[in-house]
């Protein structure tokens, strides 16, 4: 289960606070399966808080009306448009949390005698701190990736977002292997049949991937040429039951025209609990090193 950071339950906490004690209770009934019994306005939002595994699944949800995220944004003073639907406002939302989150990260501090160090030692800070970038880059996109494919399984009754091939490269590339019973591969060429055989994962398979991203899961390098790669291991389910593990790579690719990442390639690995036993605790092995060798 992904959950809310800090800078997320803040603002969820804000809405819901807005909503209707009604459509409160009944998002929190929703929200745990009718497994958690609350009896006051404070129990439902705590309740919605701890068993909502993304901020973009319980905006998403239906008792979340559109209304009730534009009168947040105005009061946050985040211009969008009246006319924005709630997928629209929703974006809006999610990222001005992930920017506030960004902005609320104190600087690293700095060195007294920083006009006494090397340039080797200025050549090291310079590396480190791009790591950190690409890292919180992976661990963003991860977030938006698994949140919006999930969003497509009917069995979760959110409001789908815009999933579709204009996230892809026109030559993007899916690489898919699966162990079940026996060991399968395919192949699928271009940002439609990617697109469309990812889709079918959570829209017709009805999977739901579960992203390890804080503890080991994700890992990410980037090329002198501005690709990024993306590495991420997590639990893979079905309604109620966890079907196994998962490993998935992605090669991403800034827009010029969009300055937004698009992905170029994708390599999906995953193997069922008859393959893996009793499910460990999903983590990436990769070395740097064999990630370099993705985008080369």
């Amino acid at each position: 289960m992904v959950g809310l950071n800090g800078r997320e339950k803040a603002g969820c906490r804000q809405l819901l606070g807005e909503m209707e004690i009604s459509d409160l209770m009944s998002l929190a009934e929703t929200v745990t399966n009718r497994m958690i019994r609350v009896l006051s306005r404070e129990e439902a939002v705590d309740a919605i808080l701890t068993y909502s595994e993304t901020a973009a699944e319980l905006l998403r949800r239906k008792k979340v009306y559109r209304d009730l995220i534009f009168k947040y944004l105005a009061s946050k003073k985040i211009p969008v448009s009246p006319s924005s639907d709630k997928n629209q406002l929703i974006q809006h939302t999610l990222e001005f949390w992930r920017e506030t989150a960004i902005e609320s990260v104190p600087p690293a501090p700095e060195s007294s005698n920083v006009n006494e160090q090397n340039s080797q030692e200025k050549s090291n800070s310079t590396s480190h701190r791009a790591s950190l970038d690409c890292q919180m880059l992976g661990e963003h996109f991860c977030r938006w990736f698994y949140e919006l494919l999930n969003s497509q399984n009917p069995v979760l009754g959110l409001e789908k977002g815009d999933w579709g091939p204009q996230h892809f490269w026109e030559n993007a590339m899916l690489k898919f292997a699966y162990s079940t019973s026996q060991d399968n591969t395919e192949e699928h060429n271009g940002a439609q049949m990617t697109s469309l055989r990812l889709l079918a994962l959570t829209r017709e398979e009805r999977l739901l991937f579960n992203p390890n991203i804080d503890t080991g899961g994700l890992k990410c390098v980037t090329s002198p040429h501005g690709l990024v790669v993306v590495a991420v291991a997590g639990t893979i389910h079905r309604d109620n039951q966890c079907l196994g593990i998962f490993e998935q790579l992605f090669g991403l690719i800034r827009c010029p025209v969009t300055d937004s990442w698009k992905i170029k390639n994708v390599n999906l690995k995953i193997l069922g609990q008859s393959a893996v036993g009793s499910v460990p605790r999903p983590s990436i092995q990769y070395k740097t090193s064999d990630l370099e060798n993705f985008y080369n």
